[in-house]
């Protein structure tokens, strides 16, 4: 089978395009035929083996793909690594069943994407009819789902972009407003978007300055989630009495800690299924690349040029 393979870690030059032998079934674990593969931040930080979790060489990243099984069943799957290859191996209970109507690429952006939007705005955000939701990197995967998402539950979303077209992109989706990602002067453009008032919850999946000022930007009560670092910058050290002045709260999320949870994956992606199939959640697939070029579609994702899910074509 054809394959991305990592014998040294160094970002997008270190992947290569291989051959390598078909996995073999084992018990828990069934053989996949790949049909489509899902590109993630986690990917990149797989290749220069700064995820949160240690990776080992010789690595096939990617960490969810969807596939036909032995006895034909169209699923979307978590893997634990090898997702970048035209088979690959997936335990039996975490593959979750594609109804008609979802097509491959959209289901691909409801499991990392998807799930993390709605635990981001509900479970640990705890968002409410009427609040204000600044989301950071509106355009990518994880924004463009959580805007229509927060306005479904009634918020008013303030979305962030680097770009003009970026900006129309979130605006179609249904932002209130969108505004520059320009750190420099983004705490002001935030007061300003909210009428002088700072804001209710904030994703922020950037770090660095930006982590900072949206922390910054929070209202008394105000809950900032965190839930990346695409910039690769840690944010200031936080002294525990800002949070006491200002009755703040910081919360990490990490999508691996719901995996397991037929309450907290199965459940959530049937009911974002269920949005897409009655066209109230419109998933927006950013650029599909051949798995060959899975080197050019992680530039592409570094480079911040992408909008949506970004995904492979295992047959490319």
């Amino acid at each position: 089978m054809k394959a991305i393979q990592i014998t040294e870690f160094g970002g997008p030059d270190s992947m290569h395009f291989v051959d390598l032998p078909n996995p073999v079934a084992t018990e828990g674990l069934e053989l996949i035929d790949v049909t489509a593969i899902g590109i993630n931040y986690a990917d990149t930080h797989q290749t220069e083996n700064s995820y949160l979790s240690p990776q080992k060489l010789p690595l096939v990243p990617g960490i969810e793909v969807v596939g036909m099984t032995a006895d034909g069943r169209r699923v979307l799957t978590p893997v634990a690594s090898g997702g970048y290859a035209q088979k690959t191996l997936a335990y039996s209970a975490a593959m979750i069943d594609i109804p008609d109507g979802v097509s491959d690429e959209q289901a691909l952006c409801m499991l990392v994407q998807g799930s993390t939007a709605w635990h981001i705005l509900k479970t640990v955000g705890h968002v409410k009819p009427g609040e204000t939701v600044v989301i950071h990197a509106a355009a990518g995967g994880v924004g463009t789902i959580a805007i229509q998402l927060a306005k479904l539950w009634g918020a008013k979303v303030i979305a962030v972009a680097s770009t003009h077209e970026k900006r129309e992109l979130v605006k179609s989706l249904g932002a209130d407003i969108a505004i520059d990602a320009d750190q420099d002067r983004l705490l002001s453009a935030i007061l300003e978007a909210n009428h002088g008032k700072p804001v209710d919850l904030v994703l922020e999946m950037v770090g660095g300055k930006t982590f900072d000022v949206s922390l910054e930007a929070l209202a008394p009560f105000g809950r900032l989630i965190t839930f990346g670092m695409a910039s690769r910058t840690a944010p200031m050290a936080i002294h525990p009495g800002s949070l006491m002045g200002g009755s703040k709260t910081i919360t990490g999320f990490w999508l691996s800690h719901c995996f397991g949870s037929k309450e907290l994956m199965n459940d959530v992606i049937a009911a974002l299924f269920e949005l897409v199939k009655a066209g109230k959640l419109k998933p927006i697939i950013g650029a599909t690349f051949g798995l060959s070029q899975a080197s050019q579609a992680h530039r592409a994702m570094l480079g911040r040029s992408t909008t949506g899910k970004i995904t492979l074509d295992p047959a490319q």
